[in-house]
């Protein structure tokens, strides 16, 4: 499994909190596995002992809607403001 594709804004659907689709370069994806939380991995001071983990995005498989044989595993980060940035894209 390679790298394609590194940070590009994306629109990302979701539901209760949980993506559901995401259209990246004009074509619209559908999730079809069970999305994995990525979470950051700072500390906010050493003295907490169990930290509150906070949530940074996502990584699940899409598939394209247009080609069925379009299947990528992607890594999408919510930042400031709420837009999506795809950090990274597997085939």
């Amino acid at each position: 499994m390679g790298v394609l594709h590194a940070t590009d804004l994306v629109a990302v659907a979701t539901e209760k909190g949980r993506p559901t689709s995401l259209m990246w370069r004009g074509r619209r994806y559908l999730i079809t596995d069970t999305p994995t939380p990525l979470h950051g991995d700072e500390v906010l001071h050493d003295a907490i002992t169990h930290p509150l983990v906070r949530l940074v995005g996502w990584r699940f498989q899409v598939t394209s809607t247009s080609d069925p044989d379009d299947v990528l595993v992607v890594d999408v980060h919510r930042h400031d403001g709420g837009r999506w940035e795809l950090v990274a894209a597997y085939k």
